[in-house]
């Protein structure tokens, strides 16, 4: 697809796109008259767009996941960006496109993550929990793991985001142990290689990222919980207090009550994962939000109710060196 991507598009900017069906709702106005309330989106970005007449047979048809051709205009409306559409049709086999080709995806080399992650399960010495992480991350698993995203939405929303997420974490979680030998390593890394493994199953990524049947009832949290629990039952001889302190880091790892955890962390293995993820989340979320929202002609995006503030982007630059700088990935 020869298309501009959205996030560089301003105001009154033509459009003339294939795009993704991210949300999809029949709503209606205060008169009572029907309108179709749409979220579109690319790699880049998602806007909204409403359709006010001719939309029964794309209501009745199209879903998330759904790809559609869309003309129209790139207005403003409450301080962001929207399309107004023109006219708008499901795309057909004719078209030659698949939602998976407007599926962001990492930036990092999906291979060198693979074989990152398996260099830190083998730097695990402890026997009963590397023949657990080896089990769960079995090929079928670990391909799943390594191709989902971290999150819906807010932070590493991308194919490959969870493996990317994960790897961040266990930098960090190394980086608390070179400060504090006292925190059990092996303990640590393997918590932070299992606290997300039930996103596999509480997200679908095939066509969109959405919320699965089994993600909305139980949540990933207690998927993994019981998904590790089941797979230490298998392994003769492990240790109690040890199964017990594993389950406790994936219990806990959102820190609080209210975002979800059903236990707050009570070790310092337990508080090192969970701003461990709290800090690979929240710098991930930021930095995409950024690039993703910031308004034209401007240093700032909009409002963010995630984040509940807008955002700044900081430009300064004391030379080019600082423009060739590499990760710690690289």
């Amino acid at each position: 697809m020869n298309q501009p991507e959205l996030n560089i598009l301003i105001k009154n900017d033509r459009i003339d796109h294939f795009l993704l069906i991210k949300k999809i709702e029949l709503r209606s106005t205060k008169s009572g008259s029907d309108f179709l309330s749409m979220e579109l989106g690319d790699k880049s970005t998602s806007m909204n767009a409403n359709i006010w007449e001719g939309f029964s047979d794309l209501a009745a048809r199209g879903k998330v996941g759904s790809v559609v051709k869309v003309s129209g205009t790139i207005e403003e409306y409450q301080g962001s960006l929207q399309i107004r559409v023109a006219s708008i049709r499901l795309a057909n086999e004719k078209d030659k496109v698949r939602p998976q080709d407007f599926l962001p995806v990492s930036k990092r080399n999906l291979e060198e993550m693979q074989k990152e992650f398996n260099q830190k399960l083998k730097s695990i010495s402890n026997k009963h929990l590397k023949k657990l992480l080896s089990e769960i991350f079995s090929e079928e698993k670990f391909e799943l793991f390594s191709t989902a995203p971290a999150g819906k939405s807010w932070h590493h929303a991308y194919i490959h985001g969870l493996i990317e997420h994960t790897l961040e974490i266990i930098k960090i979680c190394e980086l608390m142990c070179e400060f504090h030998p006292e925190l059990n390593r092996d303990l640590l890394i393997s918590g932070a290689m299992l606290h997300d493994i039930g996103k596999i199953e509480e997200l679908s990524f095939e066509s969109a990222f959405e919320y699965t049947d089994k993600g909305k009832l139980i949540g990933h949290i207690v998927i993994a919980a019981t998904l590790v629990r089941d797979e230490i039952k298998k392994i003769s001889g492990f240790p109690v207090e040890l199964e017990n302190n594993l389950i406790h880091l994936i219990l806990s790892h959102q820190g609080k009550l209210e975002h979800a955890s059903p236990i707050v962390p009570k070790t310092a293995e337990a508080i090192a994962l969970y701003q461990a993820d709290e800090l690979s989340a929240k710098v991930n979320a930021y930095k995409t939000t950024i690039e993703a929202e910031l308004r034209p002609d401007s240093n700032w995006t909009k409002f963010i109710h995630l984040a509940d503030t807008d955002l700044y982007k900081f430009n300064f630059r004391e030379s080019s060196e600082e423009n060739t700088k590499k990760s710690l990935f690289d």
